[in-house]
């Protein structure tokens, strides 16, 4: 293939796929907005067509279809697998944003839109990406577009399953997955490991019906400070997560997460200390340990209190699972741990769903440190963040673990001011474009005798 530098992004392009995308209120398992979601999927279909791919559809076990564009290699040429989703999560009370989440606005540099940074922002880029390939020369490489439709909502079982059944369509020797982002705009980043984890439900029960608490209050057990009680039992007194049997002391060896650019992504109040005692950094915490948060607590609402003793009260617990540990052993042991420290013999019952393994990146692939120099090269830097992320990416263990051979990197066009799943999400365009160029880039190196990372 030719050797034509990659030309310069399009904006306007972008801009136009990236708008034609974000209009599709396209969250998965919504039945009311079903059209919207099967457009977004045809309007991804059309877009691989135009590139001269062979798309097809497959439906998957949660009623999605991942859609699949497809490069025969040249001779014995490698394939490079590129991957985002076209679903997004629900833009909720749509009058709380600044402008229409569905419709892609600039504002002071930013486009704001749902989706436009997590993860439509990734396929305007993937979708960029190859075009300036083809405008550079094309590549002898075999590519796999995947786009899968229910990342979001749809729980574990909808591509996965696809790949258990039907693994030749994702066979690959490199599989990118364009689903993360740098550690801030214009700091080019891969992200090497990221945190399995559960879900965890945990109901309690005490009486067989609220009482009076002027008439019984003090001496009749109350089920909500029985479920305070509990969770209390997970944190020392740093704030730390602390499982019986699970150890929660691990450090992060890779780049370090500041505190002060913790706060200032967190959005922590100014006063309001990190968790975790001097020692413990904010990568210690987020990447290396597990960690457990409340994301749901049930009793009396406040706005229904009455002067009565709670019967019944539930908490929805997140578990995060470092890479290095075992997501089910974990569960396990966080189970046991919240039946042996139920007080006052109250009722407790606890289930454990939607275990995902964590992941790690190989450190030392050949693929990584190419993508890793290409990065450099396209935003002219001299340095490379690597880091870990909190969140969990299920596709990546269950890819790896069925192509124990292909390199999987994890990378994309978000930051922590994209907002993703939030209130006016937004993408810095220049961060498109620059990952945009670095993909463009490797396509053209990958599989080359002078593919190292200090190649042309």
């Amino acid at each position: 293939m030719s050797k034509t530098p990659i030309p310069a992004p399009n904006r306007e392009r972008i801009f136009a796929d990236l708008s034609a995308l974000v209009s599709f209120n396209s969250p998965h398992s919504t039945p009311e907005l079903a059209d919207q979601h099967e457009a977004a999927c045809a309007w991804t279909v059309q877009a691989l067509e135009q590139l001269g791919l062979e798309v097809t559809r497959h439906p998957t076990v949660d009623d999605a279809d991942t859609v699949i564009g497809y490069k025969a290699p040249v001779g014995d040429a490698p394939t490079v697998l590129l991957y985002s989703h076209y679903d997004v999560v629900p833009a909720n009370n749509p009058e709380a944003w600044t402008s229409d989440p569905f419709t892609l606005t600039e504002r002071n540099g930013r486009w704001y839109g749902r989706g436009a940074a997590d993860c439509k922002g990734n396929l305007a880029m993937h979708l960029e990406a190859l075009r300036m390939l083809e405008a550079a020369g094309g590549t002898d490489l075999g590519l796999k577009v995947v786009v899968e439709g229910s990342e979001e909502l749809g729980g574990l079982d909808g591509l996965v399953k696809l790949i258990e059944q039907e693994p030749s369509l994702f066979d690959a020797d490199v599989i990118l997955i364009a689903d993360s982002g740098n550690v801030a705009v214009g700091v080019p980043t891969v992200t090497t490991s990221l945190r399995g984890g559960a879900q965890v439900h945990v109901s309690v029960e005490t009486l067989g019906g609220a009482i009076h608490s002027g008439s019984f209050g003090g001496a009749a057990p109350d089920a909500a400070h029985a479920l305070v009680r509990i969770v209390d039992s997970l944190f020392d007194e740093h704030g730390r997560t602390t499982i019986d049997g699970v150890d929660a002391t691990a450090k992060w060896e890779g780049d370090e997460y500041s505190r002060e650019d913790f706060r200032s992504d967190a959005g922590v109040l100014d006063g309001v200390q990190l968790l975790g005692s001097a020692e413990d950094q904010p990568a210690d915490m987020v990447w290396s340990r597990p960690a457990l948060t409340m994301i749901g607590f049930t009793s009396t609402p406040v706005a229904e209190a009455v002067n009565a003793v709670n019967p019944r009260a539930e908490a929805q617990l997140n578990l995060r699972v470092p890479a290095g540990m075992d997501a089910a052993e974990v569960s396990e042991k966080l189970k046991q741990h919240i039946i042996n420290h139920t007080p006052w013999g109250a009722k407790v019952e606890v289930t454990v769903s939607g275990v995902s393994k964590p992941f790690a990146a190989d450190p030392e692939g050949e693929a990584l440190a190419l993508l890793g120099q290409c990065l450099k090269d396209a935003y002219g830097s001299e340095n490379l963040a690597v880091v870990g992320a909190g969140g969990s990416i299920p596709l990546t263990i269950t890819l790896q673990e069925t192509f124990p051979n292909a390199e999987v990197i994890v990378y994309g066009v978000e930051e922590p001011l994209c907002g993703i799943h939030g209130v006016d999400e937004s993408v810095d365009p220049t961060e498109i474009e620059h990952i945009a160029i670095a993909e463009a880039t490797f396509l053209t190196r990958y599989g080359r005798p002078e593919s190292s990372p200090e190649g042309n």
